[in-house]
This record gives C-alpha cells, structure tokens and sequence, in this order.
C-alpha cells in the first residue's frame, strides 16, 4: 500500500532557519512542499523517508535563501493493481460505492465489481448483496425479503481488491464566456483515484468472512 519513491529537487532553507541542522531543515522543507500532494504517475505524497543526497547549500543574489540540490526517499501512498487492502464505507449511490482509508478518500467500487446479484436499495442508501439467489432483476431484489439482505453500509469495513488506478492533470484554466455571459468553471476531477472490486469470495465486508480471520480496522 506504502512505497518509497526516490525524488530529486531543489529546496530553499530560509534564514530564520540557519540554526537548524540542514537535514532537519531540510526535511521539514520538503514536507511542507509534498505532503498530501498527488505526483502525477507517482502516488499520494505522505511524508519524507529519508535524505540520499545533499549538495552544498549555495547562497543566491537577492532573496538570502540557501538554497540545495537534493536527493531523497518519499513515503508515497499508491496501492500495487491486484493488492487486497482494508477500507471503510465512506457513501453509496445508484453508481456504486465510495471508500475511504482515513487520509485518502477518492477510492471507489463500481456496480461492475459488486458481488451479483447485488442492488441499491434507495430507502437504506445502501447496496446489498443476495446471497445464493439466481434473481437478476432489479425489481426482483428490491422486492426480496430485508432479512435475506446482505447491506454494505456507511462505515463498515471491507476488504477490496485494487481493480485500477488512474491520474488526471486538470488544469482551471480561465471561465469560458458565450455571447458575453460568463460561465462556471467545469468541475474538476480528482487527481487521483482508485477502482477497486469486492465480487470475489472472501472480499467486501469484513463481518461476512469473519471464519476467513480477516481482521478490522482499527476504530478512529
């Protein structure tokens, strides 16, 4: 899930921080540059691992700032395709269902990868999954006994499979204008997203597989 990915860059230490030993300045330097930032083909930056190489810090005419070139490993966090991994419930919708790990919530299964026969049950704003039933129709599940249901509701925990992962670099750019009136900005996806599948045995919520000792997250 985690994976250290080797950066080079140039960072400025501002003076106020001349007292500092150039390693911890440094490094607080580049977290402030990285953390919770999306490298494009990268992954999630989390925080720096460590520092490979540092040049001479050299002194440039005008701001004061001793500025490095730099060589280091970042934490990154970008699930390998095929990885099985824990995530929680975030929302669900008649497009399939969103999950969170805590500090990285563009993750997403699509009805596609959904156990079958499985529904969206509008009243509940939840999915759920017919156990043994050879019923495909909508209709037909949604008329299905509540107590047969199997719901993956808001919170819940499941074990997924990593189907995909995709970037987007989208620029703002400037608001478009059609005969003079000026309109909204387009919404902008998210740079990062992951598409994962539960519609295999032994994934989706943790409390069905409980005889597999799949174990849960831990709570907060």
């Amino acid at each position: 899930m985690f994976v250290l990915s080797i950066i080079k860059d140039t960072v400025a230490v501002h003076p106020s921080n001349f007292g500092v030993p150039p390693e911890q300045a440094l490094t607080n330097e580049l977290n402030k540059k990285y953390a919770n930032r999306v490298l494009h083909d990268v992954g999630l930056c989390v925080c720096v691992f460590d520092l490979s190489e540092v040049g001479e810090g050299k002194i440039r005419y005008g701001d004061g700032f001793l500025w490095y070139k730099v060589i280091f490993r970042l934490v990154v966090f970008r699930p390998f395709l095929s990885e099985v991994i824990l995530a929680k419930v975030k929302s669900s919708d008649e497009d399939g269902i969103r999950l969170t790990v805590g500090f990285f919530d563009d993750m997403y299964i699509p009805l596609i990868y959904l156990p079958e026969p499985s529904a969206f049950d509008p009243n509940e704003r939840s999915h759920f999954w017919l156990a043994g039933s050879e019923t495909t129709s909508i209709h037909e599940l949604l008329d299905s006994p509540v107590a047969e249901r199997m719901y993956i509701d808001a919170g819940d925990v499941l074990r997924v499979r990593v189907e995909a992962d995709e970037f987007y670099d989208d620029e703002p750019g400037p608001p478009k204008a059609t005969e003079g009136v000026q309109q909204a900005r387009e919404m902008r996806r998210p740079p990062y997203t992951i598409t994962c599948s539960i519609a295999e045995q032994g994934l989706g919520p943790v409390s069905w597989w409980k005889d597999a000792g799949v174990e849960a997250m831990d709570e907060g």
